[in-house]
């Protein structure tokens, strides 16, 4: 690669999206198509899981948009989402009050002792039949729930009128929920409202063309606390988690790529291996990158190492840049988030083009170790969001090495009293979604760090920290990516 051409590409992957799952629906080019998406975008899917930065909220931004679902209608048959599916938002990330109760309007109703699935199945009656019904009068959230608690039969023949009209145009309507995160600060009030969600949603089954759809983080889905009522295993046992394996954190970047803002052309011409007729464009103008470079990892390997080079130093016992970042990107299963993986790539590029601009490829192999440092720091920042607790609990483990016994960092805890410190929010209600197993003390918390995908028991039953939260954390490994100071 000539230094001409590799300042293309870091130009090309600098401009890669910084966010691609929150809020407004993205451009088509950049949507792309797991196999495991796939399955759960199909209407009779209800529970979607995943972690952070998984694609939950893209997916419930990019459904919304008809483009995006005359596209998968088109490619995907077997996906179940047609041109004219009709899709209706029952909860998000954004605020709505006109589209779905907010959080602390979810606590009154729950305060003043109306069930959550009475909750549910206004916002549904609302989201299906507001133009047209006499719920359009009822002001508020509180009246609008008293009217359907108060005339169920009417209730019912409205979902029944409302699923036959879409039977005969042959079509579905789906209700989808995310961020549920969002609708409570504790545990108990949390998997109340996911389990009056799930309840509305089986009651869907019931019809034909009604559907609810929602997105849970996979902390969230507990079926011993969401799913103890009659036949809810019809929906948890066909719950799809959103998967990220190797191929298709790099089918992702090559779709991201064939559809950039700057030298879309120069990628494809890179990606394809100057074959064109690997890739297609559609009628809108976006580029699909084809099942063969998604699945064909020798192809990708070879094309990724023409951008980033060989190997991760001077020679090959340093490891392979294609197998190298996701390895040093996963959680304690191995899970890669697609937001860190490309976060990692655009930050490498940068610090490539102002440490190494003559270098021969795009990326160098010591910007790629300060790009997933980056990586580990957006994503500590998303922890600390998610969990104030497990922030807390890591900040006083900075300076330690791992993997180490677990008595190392249940003492650094005692010398920090950072479990007291911790206990003590919790009583003044300060501690948003606090751990589960807090009362059994350190072993819980370890339990609940492990549940978490931070901490990882090794056989020896030490205790590893994965290097996308222990290099954010200014924790130690020997052999390892630098831990950021």
């Amino acid at each position: 690669m000539t230094n001409v051409r590799a300042a293309e590409v870091r130009r090309a992957l600098e401009a890669l999206p910084a966010e691609t799952s929150f809020g407004d629906a993205p451009p088509l080019g950049n949507v792309y198509f797991p196999q495991s998406h796939l399955k759960a975008l199909h209407p009779d899917v209800a529970v979607i899981t995943g972690m952070r930065g998984a694609g939950k909220t893209f997916w419930w931004a990019a459904l919304q948009k008809h483009a995006v679902r005359e596209l998968i209608g088109k490619r995907y048959e077997r996906s179940g989402i047609r041109h004219n599916t009709e899709l209706r938002t029952g909860f998000g990330p954004l605020p709505a009050i006109d589209e779905y109760p907010t959080k602390d309007v979810l606590h009154a109703l729950l305060e003043d002792g109306i069930d959550a699935r009475m909750i549910w199945r206004t916002v549904l009656a609302w989201q299906l039949a507001r133009e047209i019904h006499i719920l359009r009068q009822q002001g508020d959230w509180r009246a609008r729930v008293s009217y359907v608690r108060h005339h169920p039969e009417e209730i019912d023949r409205i979902f029944a009128e409302r699923d036959a009209k879409l039977a005969d145009e042959g079509r579905h309507c789906i209700v989808i929920c995310d961020a549920l995160d969002r609708s409570a600060d504790d545990w108990r009030t949390m998997y109340r409202i996911i389990r009056g969600l799930l309840q509305t949603a089986l009651d869907m089954r019931t019809y034909r063309r009604l559907r609810v759809k929602m997105f849970l983080r996979t902390d969230q889905f507990n079926p011993a606390a969401i799913g103890d009522f009659p036949d809810a295993s019809k929906l948890l046992s066909s719950a799809v988690k959103l998967s990220w394996p190797r191929k298709e954190l790099y089918g992702l970047l090559w779709q991201l790529l064939c559809n950039a803002p700057r030298q879309s052309e120069r990628m494809r011409e890179l990606i394809g291996g100057g074959q064109s007729e690997l890739l297609t464009a559609d009628d809108d103008g976006t580029w699909q990158v084809p099942p063969a470079l998604v699945f064909d990892e020798a192809h990708q390997r070879e094309a990724f190492h023409a951008i980033a080079g060989e190997w991760m130093g001077r020679d090959r016992r340093r490891g392979f840049p294609y197998t190298w970042i996701p390895n040093h990107l996963g959680d304690a299963e191995g899970n890669v988030s697609p937001r860190s993986f490309i976060a990692a790539l655009r930050a490498a590029a940068e610090d490539s083009g102002q440490q190494y601009p003559r270098h021969e490829c795009a990326l160098h192999y010591e910007s790629i170790k300060r790009g997933v440092q980056q990586a580990s720091r957006i994503r500590v920042a998303e922890l600390r969001e998610d969990y104030p607790w497990v922030d807390r609990l890591l900040q006083d483990l900075q300076g330690a090495t791992v993997p180490c016994p677990f008595e190392d960092i249940e003492w650094r805890w005692k010398q920090n009293k950072t479990l007291t410190r911790l206990d003590e929010d919790i009583e003044q209600q300060e501690v948003k979604l606090p751990p589960r197993r807090f009362a059994e003390g350190a072993e819980g918390v370890r339990a609940d760090l492990e549940s978490l995908n931070v901490f990882q028991r090794l056989h020896d039953a030490r205790v590893n920290i994965p290097d996308v939260f222990r290099v954010g954390y200014g924790l130690g490994r020997r052999g390892g990516v630098r831990p950021v100071r």
